[in-house]
């Protein structure tokens, strides 16, 4: 099995910044993707960005130049810096992890306020 948690939501202000984190532990035997997924109330969830285990990464529209994603892979850890946020990324945040199997995190809640 594998566990992810995630970290570092909260509310701030609008044009403010957060870092998440996502933590991978248990069964880890391979690594493709991990990524950071995030809904709005009465929105399907939506890729918000991934990177692949070579580092290639990809971000949704709404968030590019905004949002930069990390990864640590000897802490199997991977982050989400969301800098000038606005009210519209208020949602619950979380991470998936694409290996031996597919695996989401509890989410983390952002609340911007404006």
């Amino acid at each position: 099995q594998v566990q992810l948690v995630e970290s570092g939501g909260g509310l701030v202000q609008a044009g403010g910044s957060l870092r998440l984190s996502c933590a991978a532990s248990g069964s880890i035997f391979s690594i493709y993707v991990m990524g950071w997924y995030r809904q709005a109330p009465g929105k399907e969830r939506a890729l918000v960005a991934r990177i692949r285990s070579g580092g290639s990464t990809d971000y949704a529209d709404s968030v590019k130049g905004r949002f930069t994603i990390t990864r640590d892979n000897a802490k199997n850890t991977v982050y989400l810096q969301m800098n000038s946020l606005e009210p519209e990324d208020t949602a619950v945040y979380y991470c998936r992890l694409l290996g031996t199997g597919d695996y989401w995190g509890k989410g983390t809640l952002v609340t911007v306020s404006s």
